[in-house]
Order: C-alpha cells, then structure tokens, then sequence
C-alpha cells in the first residue's frame, strides 16, 4: 500500500519538487533566472526541485511570485498523489 503524501515528507517533498520544475519549464525559465527573480540562491531552487529541500511558507511564496503564479498552483494536484507517484 502506498504511503499518502501529508505522512511522507520526504515524497511529499519529491512531488512538490516535480511541480517546481514543471511550472519553472513552462516559463521557460533556468533555475537562474528562477534564482534571481526570487532572491533564491540557485542551489537551493535545485535542491527544491531533487527533493532534498523541504520549502517554508515564505519561500513557496516567492516562488510562486517568481513564477508568476498563485502559490495554491505549487500544491495543485499534490494531495491526490499517493507515495509511488501515482495518483489516488
């Protein structure tokens, strides 16, 4: 049985991850670019995206304004992930 995200942090972090390079790719910007507009530090945005980072509230906000987009579109389609990557 997979293990659902909000009791795996560490795949909860993995898919957040996936979401932050999906959004940051359909802008068509380099984690750079993303680094700069969001006072980030570029390793820390490629740790993000690996899932080695967990985020704080803070960051996904800049993040999300970084993206141009609202910060709920980060979470968007998380919750329905189970562990193995596949949606529940």
């Amino acid at each position: 049985m997979a293990t659902r995200l909000d009791q795996d942090a560490q795949q909860a972090s993995v898919a957040f991850g996936q979401r932050l390079r999906e959004l940051r790719n359909r802008q068509g910007l380099s984690q750079d670019a993303l680094a700069h507009a969001t006072d980030i530090h570029p390793t820390a945005i490629g740790r993000m995206e690996r899932g080695s980072r967990e985020p704080r509230l803070t960051t996904i906000l800049r993040l999300a304004r970084g993206l141009g987009v609202e910060p709920g579109e980060l979470l968007d389609g998380l919750a329905g992930k189970s562990g193995d990557g596949k949606a529940s």
